[in-house]
Protein backbone atom coordinates (compact mmCIF):
# COMPACT_ATOMS: atom_id res chain seq x y z
CA UNK A 1 0.00 0.00 0.00
CA UNK A 2 2.61 2.19 0.76
CA UNK A 3 4.48 2.01 -2.52
CA UNK A 4 0.94 3.41 -4.18
CA UNK A 5 0.71 5.85 -1.40
CA UNK A 6 4.31 7.24 -2.29
CA UNK A 7 3.98 6.88 -6.22
CA UNK A 8 0.48 9.32 -6.01
CA UNK A 9 2.60 11.56 -3.84
CA UNK A 10 5.02 12.39 -6.24
CA UNK A 11 2.18 12.39 -8.83
CA UNK A 12 0.76 15.10 -7.00
CA UNK A 13 4.66 16.92 -6.77
CA UNK A 14 5.07 16.00 -9.87
CA UNK A 15 7.73 18.88 -11.57
CA UNK A 16 6.13 21.12 -14.03
CA UNK A 17 8.54 19.64 -16.51
CA UNK A 18 11.26 17.56 -16.92
CA UNK A 19 14.06 18.99 -15.83
CA UNK A 20 12.95 20.10 -12.75
CA UNK A 21 13.35 19.51 -9.00
CA UNK A 22 11.50 19.98 -6.61
CA UNK A 23 12.26 22.73 -3.81
CA UNK A 24 12.53 22.51 0.06
CA UNK A 25 12.41 25.65 1.43
CA UNK A 26 15.13 25.99 3.74
CA UNK A 27 16.95 29.44 4.99
CA UNK A 28 20.80 30.17 3.46
CA UNK A 29 20.21 27.07 1.02
CA UNK A 30 21.60 27.62 -2.75
CA UNK A 31 20.59 27.14 -5.97
CA UNK A 32 20.39 22.92 -6.04
CA UNK A 33 22.73 21.19 -9.07
CA UNK A 34 21.25 19.46 -12.05
CA UNK A 35 21.34 15.75 -11.55
CA UNK A 36 23.72 15.03 -13.49
CA UNK A 37 26.71 16.81 -11.32
CA UNK A 38 25.48 15.13 -8.23
CA UNK A 39 28.04 12.96 -6.74
CA UNK A 40 27.16 8.91 -6.01
CA UNK A 41 25.72 8.74 -2.75
CA UNK A 42 27.39 7.38 0.37
CA UNK A 43 26.42 5.34 3.15
CA UNK A 44 26.86 7.42 6.26
CA UNK A 45 27.21 6.75 9.73
CA UNK A 46 24.22 6.28 12.04
CA UNK A 47 24.36 9.25 13.72
CA UNK A 48 24.97 11.82 10.91
CA UNK A 49 21.90 9.81 9.13
CA UNK A 50 19.89 10.97 12.06
CA UNK A 51 20.92 14.81 11.29
CA UNK A 52 20.39 14.43 8.04
CA UNK A 53 16.83 13.00 8.32
CA UNK A 54 15.99 16.26 10.45
CA UNK A 55 17.46 18.37 8.27
CA UNK A 56 15.38 16.89 5.58
CA UNK A 57 12.24 17.38 7.58
CA UNK A 58 13.19 21.14 8.97
CA UNK A 59 11.73 23.98 6.72
CA UNK A 60 9.54 21.05 4.12
CA UNK A 61 6.19 22.08 3.32
CA UNK A 62 4.05 20.40 0.33
CA UNK A 63 3.53 24.79 -0.15
CA UNK A 64 7.26 24.94 -0.88
CA UNK A 65 7.24 22.02 -3.36
CA UNK A 66 4.37 23.04 -5.24
CA UNK A 67 6.75 25.96 -6.43
CA UNK A 68 7.27 23.67 -9.40
CA UNK A 69 4.24 22.06 -9.82
CA UNK A 70 0.98 22.78 -11.99
CA UNK A 71 -1.31 23.10 -9.35
CA UNK A 72 -1.33 25.13 -6.41
CA UNK A 73 -1.97 23.31 -3.12
CA UNK A 74 -5.48 25.41 -2.63
CA UNK A 75 -6.57 24.59 -5.94
CA UNK A 76 -6.15 20.56 -5.69
CA UNK A 77 -8.84 18.02 -5.39
CA UNK A 78 -9.94 17.67 -2.00
CA UNK A 79 -11.93 14.87 -2.72
CA UNK A 80 -8.80 12.92 -3.64
CA UNK A 81 -6.10 14.11 -1.81
CA UNK A 82 -6.71 14.58 1.61
CA UNK A 83 -8.20 10.76 2.01
CA UNK A 84 -4.97 9.78 -0.09
CA UNK A 85 -2.98 11.63 2.89
CA UNK A 86 -5.14 10.01 5.71
CA UNK A 87 -4.65 6.80 4.51
CA UNK A 88 -0.70 7.60 4.80
CA UNK A 89 -1.26 7.90 8.63
CA UNK A 90 -0.69 3.92 8.92
CA UNK A 91 2.97 4.49 7.31
CA UNK A 92 5.79 3.98 9.92
CA UNK A 93 8.68 4.14 7.80
CA UNK A 94 10.41 7.58 6.45
CA UNK A 95 10.03 9.19 4.61
CA UNK A 96 6.36 7.72 4.07
CA UNK A 97 5.21 8.61 7.47
CA UNK A 98 6.56 12.63 6.63
CA UNK A 99 5.09 13.03 3.59
CA UNK A 100 1.74 11.92 4.49
CA UNK A 101 2.00 13.63 8.28
CA UNK A 102 3.54 16.91 6.37
CA UNK A 103 0.91 16.90 3.77
CA UNK A 104 -1.97 16.60 5.97
CA UNK A 105 -1.13 19.60 8.07
CA UNK A 106 -0.25 21.83 4.80
CA UNK A 107 -3.91 20.64 3.14
CA UNK A 108 -5.37 20.94 6.06
CA UNK A 109 -4.29 24.78 6.32
CA UNK A 110 -4.92 25.93 3.22
CA UNK A 111 -8.13 23.92 2.43
CA UNK A 112 -10.57 25.90 3.66
CA UNK A 113 -14.17 24.69 3.02
CA UNK A 114 -13.15 22.38 1.16
CA UNK A 115 -12.27 20.56 4.34
CA UNK A 116 -16.06 19.97 5.03
CA UNK A 117 -17.60 17.90 2.51
CA UNK A 118 -14.49 15.31 2.39
CA UNK A 119 -15.01 14.31 6.31
CA UNK A 120 -16.84 11.22 5.54
CA UNK A 121 -13.96 9.82 3.59
CA UNK A 122 -11.29 10.51 6.33
CA UNK A 123 -13.18 8.37 8.70
CA UNK A 124 -11.83 4.80 7.93
CA UNK A 125 -8.24 5.96 7.34
CA UNK A 126 -8.33 7.75 10.59
CA UNK A 127 -9.72 4.03 12.09
CA UNK A 128 -7.37 2.08 10.51
CA UNK A 129 -4.37 4.11 11.61
CA UNK A 130 -5.68 4.24 15.30
CA UNK A 131 -6.66 0.22 14.83
CA UNK A 132 -2.63 -0.57 14.59
CA UNK A 133 -2.40 0.74 18.53
CA UNK A 134 1.07 1.58 17.64
CA UNK A 135 1.84 4.07 19.77
CA UNK A 136 3.74 6.20 17.33
CA UNK A 137 0.96 6.12 14.98
CA UNK A 138 -1.69 7.11 17.29
CA UNK A 139 0.31 9.92 18.34
CA UNK A 140 0.64 11.60 14.86
CA UNK A 141 -3.13 10.71 14.31
CA UNK A 142 -4.04 12.80 17.43
CA UNK A 143 -2.45 15.63 16.72
CA UNK A 144 -3.40 14.86 13.19
CA UNK A 145 -7.16 15.48 14.74
CA UNK A 146 -6.58 18.05 16.98
CA UNK A 147 -5.79 20.37 13.74
CA UNK A 148 -8.57 18.35 11.95
CA UNK A 149 -11.32 20.16 13.97
CA UNK A 150 -9.97 23.51 14.19
CA UNK A 151 -8.95 23.65 10.35
CA UNK A 152 -12.89 24.68 8.83
CA UNK A 153 -15.82 25.67 10.25
CA UNK A 154 -18.69 22.80 11.01
CA UNK A 155 -15.88 20.28 10.87
CA UNK A 156 -15.64 19.69 14.71
CA UNK A 157 -19.58 19.06 14.73
CA UNK A 158 -19.78 16.46 11.50
CA UNK A 159 -16.99 14.57 13.37
CA UNK A 160 -19.54 14.03 16.17
CA UNK A 161 -21.38 10.95 14.42
CA UNK A 162 -18.28 9.07 13.94
CA UNK A 163 -16.76 9.22 17.47
CA UNK A 164 -18.04 5.57 17.83
CA UNK A 165 -15.22 4.74 15.38
CA UNK A 166 -12.72 6.66 16.38
CA UNK A 167 -13.49 6.99 20.30
CA UNK A 168 -12.55 2.85 21.47
CA UNK A 169 -9.31 2.66 20.74
CA UNK A 170 -9.04 6.28 22.75
CA UNK A 171 -10.49 5.01 25.54
CA UNK A 172 -7.80 2.07 25.52
CA UNK A 173 -4.90 4.35 25.97
CA UNK A 174 -6.59 7.03 27.59
CA UNK A 175 -4.73 6.76 31.10
CA UNK A 176 -1.48 5.56 29.72
CA UNK A 177 0.75 8.18 31.16
CA UNK A 178 4.10 7.17 31.86
CA UNK A 179 5.08 7.30 35.33
CA UNK A 180 9.14 8.87 35.24
CA UNK A 181 9.06 8.38 38.36
CA UNK A 182 11.82 12.05 39.96
CA UNK A 183 13.01 11.74 36.34
CA UNK A 184 12.39 13.80 33.63
CA UNK A 185 9.46 12.72 30.98
CA UNK A 186 11.01 13.43 27.72
CA UNK A 187 8.18 12.40 25.91
CA UNK A 188 5.70 15.44 27.54
CA UNK A 189 8.10 17.90 26.10
CA UNK A 190 8.05 16.44 22.38
CA UNK A 191 4.29 16.04 22.99
CA UNK A 192 4.32 11.98 22.51
CA UNK A 193 2.59 10.83 25.75
CA UNK A 194 -0.35 9.29 24.87
CA UNK A 195 -2.69 10.03 27.80
CA UNK A 196 -2.30 13.74 27.56
CA UNK A 197 -2.61 14.27 23.38
CA UNK A 198 -5.87 12.16 24.22
CA UNK A 199 -6.57 14.62 26.84
CA UNK A 200 -6.16 17.27 24.82
CA UNK A 201 -7.69 15.84 21.57
CA UNK A 202 -10.73 15.03 23.74
CA UNK A 203 -11.01 18.54 24.99
CA UNK A 204 -10.85 20.03 21.21
CA UNK A 205 -13.51 17.50 20.43
CA UNK A 206 -15.55 18.87 22.85
CA UNK A 207 -15.37 22.77 22.47
CA UNK A 208 -15.47 22.25 18.46
CA UNK A 209 -17.78 19.69 18.25
CA UNK A 210 -21.27 21.84 19.68
CA UNK A 211 -23.91 21.05 22.21
CA UNK A 212 -24.18 17.17 21.50
CA UNK A 213 -20.10 16.11 21.27
CA UNK A 214 -19.64 16.34 25.27
CA UNK A 215 -22.55 13.17 26.02
CA UNK A 216 -21.62 11.21 22.89
CA UNK A 217 -18.02 11.26 24.13
CA UNK A 218 -19.09 10.32 27.91
CA UNK A 219 -21.01 7.29 26.25
CA UNK A 220 -17.56 6.13 24.25
CA UNK A 221 -15.00 7.08 27.25
CA UNK A 222 -17.17 7.18 30.60
CA UNK A 223 -14.31 9.02 32.82
CA UNK A 224 -13.88 11.21 30.52
CA UNK A 225 -14.40 14.95 32.31
CA UNK A 226 -15.95 17.98 30.78
CA UNK A 227 -13.38 21.00 29.98
CA UNK A 228 -16.13 23.01 29.96
CA UNK A 229 -19.34 22.32 32.11
CA UNK A 230 -16.12 21.73 35.11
Amino acid sequence: MFVCFFQSVFCFLSVADAGGEMVVEKAGSGPSKPVGDRCPQQQEPLGHAKKSKQQVSDGFTVKAMMKNTVVEIEKLDYHYYLPLFFDGLCEMTFPYEFFARQGIHDMLEHGGNKILPVIPQLIIPIKNALSLRNRQVICITLKVLQHLVVSADMVGEALVPYYRQILPVLNIFKNMNVNSGDGIDYSQQKRENIGDLIQETLEAFERCGGETAYINIKYMIPTYQSCILN
